[in-house]
């Protein structure tokens, strides 16, 4: 599926309208859910750190570790995970529908391919949707732990922002953005697979859709913990 998909990309035309439609789609389906977990994800991070940093005697460090987790493997995580489960869920079930339907074999007998003209524009979508829903969880859930730690803790707002500029540097969201584009990939990837490849009427589409979930989520942590593991040792941190 994946040389599939970068053979088709370069192909032309390019199918720009559906495009833009699953973009909106997969938008319209995982913001909202996006947005409601980020607030308590973003306070949940800061109430364990502020609580570690307490007992270690290092609070004034409590701001960057708290906003570094959340740049770092939350919000990627949370907004794969969202994106996997509410839009990968959602395209497998569209592409197994038209697969039982004979849909996709109609296609590939008038010498359309599905790929081309149904995948390429989704694996595309859900990439871009990920990579802009994890700025908003990074700014929601940052927002969050700091209204957490300062309102509920007792931090104090200048210490909270020093300790985060001072630790946290480019790379951290350059390397977030870069996780968010992959795990939308994986996620779009799997679910297409996993619909043209459906069989057995509808109880096969249900089937596709929860394996289509379960190996999503299996690929990003192994993925999130390579792509981690890597960043670790190229980029040098600041402390």
């Amino acid at each position: 599926m994946c040389l599939d998909v970068a053979r088709a990309l370069p192909k032309r035309p390019f199918q720009l309208k559906e495009l833009i439609q699953q973009a909106w789609f997969v938008a319209s389906v995982t913001i909202v859910p996006t947005a409601l977990v980020s607030i308590p994800f973003g306070a949940v991070i800061a109430l364990q750190l502020g609580t570690l940093t307490r007992q270690l005697g290092a609070q004034s460090f409590t701001g960057a570790a708290s906003v570094l987790a959340v740049v770092r493997e939350a919000s990627p995580l949370v907004t794969a995970l969202l994106v996997a489960g509410a839009g990968g869920s959602a395209i497998c079930a569209d592409l197994g529908s038209r697969k039982i339907r004979e849909e996709v074999d109609a296609m590939e007998v008038l010498g359309i391919s599905p790929i081309q003209r149904l995948v390429v524009p989704r694996v595309l979508a859900t990439m871009i949707v990920a990579a802009l829903l994890n700025g908003l969880v990074s700014v929601v859930g940052v927002a969050g732990g700091y209204v957490f730690n300062v309102m509920v803790q007792g931090g104090t707002p200048g210490a909270y922002v020093a300790s985060f500029t001072a630790l946290a540097q480019t790379a951290d969201l350059v390397t977030a953005e870069v996780k968010a584009l992959l795990f939308g990939m994986l996620a779009a990837l799997v679910a297409s697979y996993k619909g043209l490849t459906a069989g057995g009427g509808p109880k096969g589409v249900g089937d596709a859709v929860n394996q289509a979930v379960v190996i999503t989520f299996m690929l990003l942590f192994v993925v999130n913990f390579v792509i981690s593991a890597v960043y670790f040792q190229v980029v040098p941190q600041k402390i």
